[in-house]
């Protein structure tokens, strides 16, 4: 599985990742051969889908009628982790970690899933 972290994501997420999952391929927007920083979140949407990206984000409002309008237009997505700024960066690592090494490579697929799932 491989995570795109959205701008807004606090760039201590993709380290401590890395650090809990060295072999995780976690890329952030914004880097080299990611979207860049202030691209629209449809776009994002496409970017991850021809790249088999998955996206982590804490966008509650917007993302799932962006997911929506992408399903209609016949578009697919790997998957939207949205994960709570709120809760301990430690509980969230965990999560995406459990998720990165549990699950099938198309098991989110065109689904939104909202952290902690544990």
């Amino acid at each position: 599985m491989r995570y795109l972290l959205d701008e807004h994501i606090p760039p201590v997420y993709r380290t401590q990742l890395l650090r809990t999952e060295p072999g995780l391929t976690v890329w952030t927007i914004g880097s080299p051969g990611a979207p860049p920083l202030g691209t629209p979140d449809p776009e994002i949407l496409e970017w991850c889908e021809v790249h088999g990206f998955v996206l982590v984000t804490n966008n509650r409002k917007s993302m799932p009628n962006h997911l929506a309008d992408h399903l209609v237009r016949g578009r697919h997505v790997p998957g939207i982790l949205v994960i709570d700024l709120d809760i301990g960066i430690g509980a969230m690592i965990a999560e995406l970690a459990l998720i990165a090494g549990a699950s099938s490579e198309d098991e989110y697929q065109d689904m939104m899933v909202y952290l902690p799932i544990t």
